[in-house]
């Protein structure tokens, strides 16, 4: 398993992206999060298998969000997100 976090700039505040990226996990084998930031930006976190993982965010950066998506930031992570399943944060 490993973990990455990704920041998401452009448009992506209220346009359903936190929803979208949600209903693109189901169909991935992946447990993480997702939320919106203070400062306009969507934070991803994520774990699972790496190719698996690999395919969840290609999903997502090829869906009807890369329209939304300006840049992207993408680093590991030490250790997985705390979470159950994949959840949306309001944080």
């Amino acid at each position: 398993m490993i973990s990455t976090q990704v920041f998401y700039e452009g448009n992506v505040q209220g346009v359903g992206f936190r929803y979208s990226v949600k209903q693109v996990a189901k169909g991935f084998d992946v447990i993480g999060w997702v939320r919106n930031l203070a400062d306009g930006r969507v934070e991803l976190q994520a774990s699972g298998d790496a190719s698996e993982l690999a395919a969840f965010l290609d999903a997502v950066r090829n869906s009807h969000l890369r329209a939304h998506i300006k840049n992207e930031t993408e680093a590991p992570l030490a250790a997985p997100p705390a979470s159950r399943g994949f959840e949306i944060r309001h944080e």
